[in-house]
């Protein structure tokens, strides 16, 4: 009788050990859950927060505003670190030299030395320097070969980064800065998308307001 007496207190002992620990799963799973859905300190005005994992040659994200992305409906990032749609004014097409030519980008002003991300998954087709334009600057071909992404007057590049390198959405680019032919008054990232024909270069392409990709206003 002892014996089976015995028996049955480890069973009651085994079986409460059981029901315990699956509750405490449930309940962490559950935190897990709506954490992921939920992200902390998502700033106002932003459509979505989202941690894009760098796959392959990406340059990985080195600080908590590069993690952090704001995304437009669109699906592009701001690629300026820490700025909202609502940062954002509609420079396109804007008069420059004294009416010479137009303003096929937006200017998005930062102070310099603010980190500049990639609005968009990838590859890295030319690093160029033009002391009379875009100073140092970088131009990303999306993955469907179907838009370039050009950000210019950057201060410096991100450490490593190489042409041919594919880059995740909020890889880092480079740093806000004033090079070319912009103004040490106000820095900025100069950001422009052009829609490519095929076996069209990067210098090439149809510009396209980014603006409205950004704001969807």
């Amino acid at each position: 009788m002892k014996s089976l007496s015995a028996l049955r207190t480890i069973a009651i002992v085994i079986a409460t050990a059981l029901v315990t620990s699956l509750f405490w799963i449930t309940i962490y799973n559950g935190a897990g859950d709506s954490a992921r859905d939920t992200p902390p300190n998502a700033p106002s005005g932003a459509a979505e927060i989202v941690a894009d994992l760098p796959p392959g040659k990406a340059v990985t994200a080195t600080t908590e505003a590069d993690s952090r992305l704001v995304i437009a409906p669109s699906g592009l990032a701001i690629p300026v670190a820490g700025k909202t749609s609502r940062d954002l004014i509609d420079t396109y097409t804007a008069s420059r030299s004294g009416g010479a030519r137009v303003h096929n980008a937006i200017d998005i002003m930062a102070d310099r030395g603010t980190p500049v991300i990639a609005a968009a998954p990838g590859t890295i087709e030319k690093l160029h320097f033009s002391e009379g334009g875009g100073g140092i600057s970088a131009y990303v071909r999306s993955d469907d070969g179907q838009w370039i992404y050009y950000y210019a007057h950057l201060d410096a590049y991100a450490p490593g980064l190489t042409e041919g390198q594919r880059l995740a959405r909020g890889a880092p680019i480079g740093t806000v800065g004033f090079t070319g032919n912009a103004s040490p008054e106000g820095p900025h990232l100069h950001f422009a998308v052009h829609r490519m024909a095929p076996g069209e270069s990067w210098h090439e392409g149809t510009p396209v307001n980014p603006y409205p990709m950004l704001t969807s206003r």
